[in-house]
Formats: structure tokens, sequence, C-alpha cells
């Protein structure tokens, strides 16, 4: 059987590294609007720190950096460090109203182990399947 190698073949689109709930989504449009500032986008990562030995990181972009990962969910640009994309693949990020507290909230496959208070946890990369 001949193979025509000249026209490659079409690639499969690939899942988005972080996915916002709509509730997520309506909370970063409402910030991005009362911003004092346009921003790029909102930086989603993962940093050192805590007693489970990782946090997640949440803030304005002004800008995106030439290596991040770009993704566009429901109306919000999300900028994530290439250094991170391994520790958030398949992450979705919620926000959590009630009474006493406001956040947001990452529900991530890769979690190993979380601290009691929930402020710090332990992520173990990806791996490819």
């Amino acid at each position: 059987m001949d193979m025509d190698l000249s026209t490659p073949r079409p690639r499969r689109p690939r899942p988005k590294v972080v996915t916002l709930t709509d509730r997520a989504a309506e909370r970063v449009r409402e910030i991005m609007a009362r911003a004092q500032k346009p921003y790029a986008g909102l930086r989603v990562g993962v940093k050192n720190g805590g007693c489970a030995g990782q946090e997640y990181l949440i803030e304005y972009a002004e800008a995106a950096n030439p290596l991040d990962e770009i993704v566009e969910d429901k109306g919000v640009t999300i900028l994530i460090d290439p250094k991170a994309v391994l520790f958030l693949i398949g992450t979705e990020v919620d926000y959590v109203a009630d009474k006493l507290s406001a956040k947001f909230m990452f529900r991530n496959p890769n979690e190993t182990d979380a601290c009691g208070c929930g402020e710090s946890v332990t992520i173990e990369p990806a791996t490819p399947e």
C-alpha cells in the first residue's frame, strides 16, 4: 500500500489545559471589567509554598509571555506558564461563594494530597497516557 506523505494528516485539537465553570468565568469577567487597567488575561499557575508543598496562583496578567499556554474558555483568556502546564492538565477552576467566604477553587486530577486548611496541595505532574 502506497501512502501519500506529502499532505500532513489533520491534527486533533488539543484539550484545554484548564477549564472554567460558568460561575468562575462570570466572576473573572466581572473582575476584569472593574480592573484599573486593561489586562491580557488571567494568569493561573502553581508555586512552591504552604505546608503541602505547592499553592495555586491566580493573578492579573498584563501581557502574555512568549511561551505561555493560552487558553480561551467561556470568553475568558487564561495564561499558563509553561512550567505549570503538566501540573494543571485537566484542572477545572470554579468560583464558590457562601455566607462567610468566596474563592476560586481548583479541581485538579493531578493533586495527590492537600493540607488540612485547604491552602496548599501536593501535585504530581501529568504523564502521557
